[in-house]
């Protein structure tokens, strides 16, 4: 059984305090094999907000890997975020901003960056991922253990969350979730509509399950402060969306979904 928690779109700046703060409890008495903290650590990239990011991350139980989100540049200052626009994030999480790798016993995760600091239309807020980022999570999950799970996080959803409040519009999501499909992924981890999703990627076999979490600001969009446990064994990928009622983390909505190779 792999077991991980994935957070998202924490948004320090305008947090939901307290959940963060049981959000962090619950990372350190859940017995993860990975925490995936999938973008928008801030809200507008300013320096007291990634410090506060810094004190929240050294709290969590290791590992974690997080990549970033649109909010994680600075939003206030034009010149850093065309010159050096994950800078401030790469400080904070000791983490680069660049495309990662993940391997454990059983599990198999690449976390690329869908953010951009500047982008050729008029909102930046949108994603984009180039097929050098897809090539290279092809290769990882071909080096991959037979029977691993394989995941990729990134901040945007690759193809648009039906009924999502806001979108993603990510360049090249969708050739690049259906290559991801082809290339056997399990789970395509992601934030930045702020409510908890799981949906099969339309390509394929169907078996390729984009998985998004809610956020632990308040900006919340229908859904309360969570984070999503997924969990998965040979047959099945199970994924609880955790919520937050005032005093503490409960399950709000749950899905089941049949694993590749299961029948």
């Amino acid at each position: 059984m792999i077991r991980l928690l994935h957070a998202s779109d924490i948004h320090f700046g305008c947090e939901n305090h307290e959940a963060v703060e049981a959000a962090a409890a619950f990372a350190r008495s859940g017995g993860f094999d990975l925490i995936v903290l999938t973008g928008d650590l801030t809200q507008n990239g300013r320096r007291r907000e990634f410090e506060a990011a810094a004190g929240w991350l050294a709290g969590l139980p290791r590992p974690w890997i997080a990549t970033p989100g649109n909010h994680d540049t600075p939003y206030l200052n034009l010149a850093a975020r065309l010159i050096a626009p994950f800078a401030a994030y790469g400080r904070a999480t000791g983490r680069p901003a660049r495309d990662q790798t993940f391997a454990a016993p059983g599990l198999c995760l690449r976390a690329a960056n869908t953010a951009r600091g500047a982008q050729a239309r008029l909102n930046w807020s949108k994603g984009a991922i180039g097929f050098g980022q897809i090539a290279a999570a092809e290769a990882a999950f071909a080096a991959a253990p037979a029977g691993a799970l394989k995941v990729f996080a990134c901040h945007h959803p690759l193809t648009e969350a039906l009924g999502a409040p806001m979108t993603g519009r990510v360049r090249g999501g969708r050739q690049a979730a259906r290559r991801l499909n082809l290339a056997g992924a399990d789970l395509i981890l992601t934030g930045h509509v702020h409510i908890p999703f799981v949906a099969p990627a339309p390509f394929g076999d169907g078996r390729t399950y984009a998985v998004g979490a809610g956020t632990l600001s308040r900006r919340e969009r229908g859904a309360p402060a969570g984070f999503n446990v997924v969990e998965a064994d040979a047959a099945t990928i199970a994924v609880t969306a955790y919520g937050w009622n005032g005093r503490d983390f409960t399950p709000w909505r749950a899905w089941a979904s049949p694993r590749r190779g299961a029948g």
